[in-house]
This record gives structure tokens, sequence and C-alpha cells, in this order.
């Protein structure tokens, strides 16, 4: 039992060196357990998708094994100094390799993802929640306990605040997940040598200690020299194919790859480990996209002179688009500035893109798509929808009646939207759940779609305020569409034909969960 009353009588003039220590070591130690739950949310999300889902499981899981590790605490009662010290290694081994290990485990035992990261997860977890508990306990002989309870959670909190800025703006991007949190388990065991440092004539077994931080520092920098080869080694396990080219932005893991063999010869994108387009048959996809709607468009009476594509950032559907000379103005409007920044300055990618992003016409704005449809004024003749498939939240409300209200309002009355919108063949429910949602915001709906090899059967949408007419005219040098073949994608066989769906809404993002149930089936299988 604590004495309150003697506790609180004892007031100190000036804090210790030993009570900065620790406290500054809260500060770290904070930092450092919300880093690791991060990197297991954000693996999680990149990996497995429906980041919502992901990060709520991940904290909850965290939170609950911090609550174990609390309630472990009260059985720690001698050699306070000496159990935080090895803890404190234990969380920086464990904390410091979670990234590397989760990254390996998808590449090599990919059944055993899950279990691994909700095991790393508790047990990381379960050490962050002995550390402060015994950090107090440390701190209660010197220390008043209004102070004491005051001054740590305090530094608690700190250290939480300043590595949740830090993780999206700068440590992912700069660092990668791997190194940040190798560094992070670095700091752990920085804290670590303190305390033996703090507590040197206190502990029983000093150079078993010291050995054993020694030990700790050396397998860390040696996971940080090797940080890039473990990257690449198991990025290289997962797409098959040589990565040529990954990067980790604030929104996303961009990673290209290059197959040399047939099937997979060129190049291959992926966001978040998810296709994004293969250079061998990305033409069918983009031809797909976008002529059908700009054709159309000129056949009524003058070609389209302002257009805007949303998402796309590769810059593949404005090369199609500035096929057409009476385009005058082109809107890139693209979340990540790291895609158009690539595909803008990369020679590999500026061939495929035909150097689209360079062209005077174009102009690149990087913002969310919704946020800049609700304030600008501007008005299209022809909106060019490229957005990733709805695999979470985020990406589904741009899916949602509310933004197909947005973009009826930036299309000019006798305009066209093209939404790629899946499979529906494979996600048959999802992608009529977009033809219903389109229809629900008071624009007519006119479904399509396409065979593209490297995807399957996908769909799209046209979207507009008047009944939709093919075209009667291409443009030259297309390798998929023709005036022939123009009629037939928009004929839906028996298995892809409509069936009734739910309007998605932003309250209820129906869309997600039903993708999500459809895609599952088919990676189950």
């Amino acid at each position: 039992m604590i004495d309150t009353q003697d506790t609180e009588a004892r007031q100190p003039n000036a804090p210790r060196p030993l009570e900065v220590a620790l406290l500054a070591s809260v500060f770290v130690v904070s930092a450092c357990g919300l880093v690791y739950e991060l990197a297991a949310g954000a693996l999680a999300s990149y990996l497995l998708g429906d980041s919502v889902l992901q990060f709520s499981t991940i904290i909850g899981t965290y939170l609950f094994a911090m609550g174990v590790g609390s309630y472990l605490s009260r059985f720690f009662e001698r050699q306070l100094p000496a159990h935080f010290l090895r803890i404190e290694l234990l969380v920086a081994l464990i904390g410091g390799a979670l990234p590397a290990l989760l990254f390996v485990a998808n590449a090599e035992l990919p059944g055993a993802f899950r279990w691994l990261l909700y095991g790393l997860v508790l047990m990381v977890g379960t050490l962050v929640g002995l550390e402060i508990p015994l950090v107090m306990r440390i701190l209660k002989k010197n220390v008043a306990l209004k102070d004491l309870v005051s001054q740590v959670l305090t530094f608690d909190y700190l250290g939480a605040l300043a590595v949740s800025l830090a993780f999206p703006l700068v440590l992912v991007p700069q660092l990668g997940l791997i190194r940040t949190g190798l560094l992070f388990g670095l700091m752990n065991a920085a804290v670590a040598v303190w305390a033996l440092w703090l507590f040197r004539d206190e502990l029983r077994q000093f150079k078993a200690h010291a050995l054993a931080c020694g030990l700790t520092l050396v397998a860390l920098c040696a996971g940080m020299v090797s940080a890039d080869h473990i990257t690449t080694w198991a990025e290289d396990k997962l797409y098959q194919d040589r990565v040529v080219l990954a990067q980790t932005t604030p929104y996303q893991r961009i990673v290209l790859t290059h197959g040399p063999g047939e099937g997979r010869a060129g190049y291959r994108l992926f966001l978040n480990g998810n296709l994004q387009f293969a250079q061998r048959d990305e033409y069918r996809y983009h031809e797909a996209l976008v002529h059908p709607v700009m054709a159309a468009y000129s056949a009524t009476g003058g070609a389209p002179k302002k257009v805007a594509v949303l998402g796309g950032g590769d810059g593949m559907a404005v090369r199609e688009i500035l096929k057409y000379p009476g385009v005058e103005s082109v809107t890139l409007v693209e979340l990540d500035p790291a895609m158009t920044k690539l595909f803008s300055e990369q020679s590999m990618l500026t061939q495929l893109n035909a150097n689209a992003l360079k062209s005077p016409k174009v102009k690149v704005i990087n913002a969310d798509a919704f946020t800049w449809m609700e304030g600008t004024p501007e008005v299209f003749d022809v909106i060019v929808v490229d957005f990733p498939d709805p695999t979470n939240f985020n990406i589904g409300k741009l899916y949602t009646n509310s933004f197909y209200a947005l973009l009826d309002k930036h299309l000019a009355a006798s305009g066209y939207a093209v939404i790629q919108t899946t499979s529906p063949l494979v996600a048959r429910q999802s992608f009529w759940t977009v033809v219903a949602t389109i229809e629900s915001a008071g624009m007519t709906a006119t479904p399509y779609h396409a065979h593209v090899p490297s995807f399957g059967e996908w769909g799209f949408v046209v979207a507009s305020r008047r009944p939709y007419r093919l075209p009667t005219a291409l443009p030259e040098g297309l390798r998929f569409l023709s005036l022939h073949s123009l009629p037939t994608l928009f004929d839906f066989p028996q298995d892809m034909a409509r069936v009734p769906a739910e309007v998605n809404r932003l309250s209820n993002q129906v869309l997600v969960t039903t993708y999500e149930a459809e895609w599952g089936r088919v990676a189950a299988r």
C-alpha cells in the first residue's frame, strides 16, 4: 500500500536527474509503442485491405494487450529496474523487427500472416503495458503521487502526439516501414542502455545486462543495414517479378515490377499490393475507359474542350484523351503527388504514358477528389473517373451517391462521365451497386464491359443527363476498340446481367462490404 499522505508530503524542490531521465524514457517508450501499433495497422491495411477494419482490430487488440500487461505488472515485486531493462530489450527486439517479420511472413507463409500479425501485436502490447506501471513504481519513492501521475501521463501523451504526426508525414515516406520499426527499436534499446547506467549500482547481474544490451543493439543495427535487402527480397517473392521501383508515401505503397517472362513481360504497377495496370494490356483498359465517352461527345457536334480526370495519376487516361486535337485543357486530380511525380519524371514511366503529364494542355492538381469537387466551380465536357477499387471506406466514399451528385454538378448538360467499376463477372453485385448509385443521383447510367487479360472481364459505367449514343468515329491508331466491336461492349451475358442492388451512401458504405465479400471468395479459392 502507498501511504498517500506521506507520499504527497514529500515535495522535492527540483527534479532529480533520475526522475528527469525516467520521465524522458516515458516519452520515448510511448512514442515507440505507438509506432509499432501504427506499423502493424499500416501493414495490415496494405496487405489485407480495408484499412478501417484493419486499424480498428489492430488498435483494439493492442489496447487489450496493454491492459493485460498493466495487470501483470502487479506480480513484479523486486528488482524493478532490472525487470524494466529486460522489458525494454524485448520490446526493442520484437517491436523493432515487427514490420520486417510481417513482410517476410507475407512472402513466405501468407496463410500464417494473420496469426503472426495478431500474435506480435499481443506480445508488443503486453510488454508496452508493463513499461509505464514499472516506471511509476520506480519513481514513486521520490515523487509525490499527484505529481507522479500527472508527469508520467503528460510525457506519455506527448510521445504519442509526436509520433502520430511524424509517422505518416516523415517516418514512413523517408525511411519506409521496416527502417521505421528498427529505428524505434533502437530507441527502446537506448532506453535500456540508459537504465543500465542509471541503475548500475542496483543491478545484480550488471555484466549480463550489459551484454544483452550490446547484442540487441548489434541485431537492430544489422537490421537497419539490411532493411533494403529484406524489403526487396520480400517484394520480389510477393510480386514474382523483379521490383524495379518501390516507394512508400503517406497514402500508399507504390511498387513497379518488370517481368521478362511470357505472359508477364513488361512493367506492372501495384498500389498497396493491388495491380493497377500491366504494360502488355493496359491499352485495352484505357482505350475502353476513355474513348466510348470522348468519341460519343464528339459525335454530337464538336469535340470536348474541357476534360477532367479524377485519379489516374499514371497519366495513361490522359494519354488517350490527348488523341483528340480539339481538347483544350485536361485537369488531372490525383491525391498522391508521388504518383504524378513518378509518371512525369521517370523515363521508363513517361514512355508508357507518352509523356502526357508534361503536355501544356494538362494541369495536375494533387488533392482529394471529393474535397476538390466540393470546392471547384469548374464545369467539364467529359469527366473520367479512374479511382482504385473500393477496398476501404476512404476510397468507398468516391463511389457514393454524394460523390456522384457532385459529379453531376460539374458535368456540362451535354457531357459524359465514365467510371471504372470493377468486374461485373467476379464482383457482380458490386458492379450493379455502382450503377444503382449513379441512377440515385439523378443521372442516366449506361454500363459496359471489356476483357483485359490482366484483370479479366472489367466493367465501366457512363453517367450522363441524356441518353448515351454510340460514337460514329474513333481516333486512328487504336489497338483494341473499333466501331465494329464497340456495340458488343454494351451487351451483358446472363452471368453478368443486372441484379438488384442497394444504393451506396456515405452513411452505409455498403459497396465496401459487398466488394470485400465478393473478391474475398475469389482469394479463398
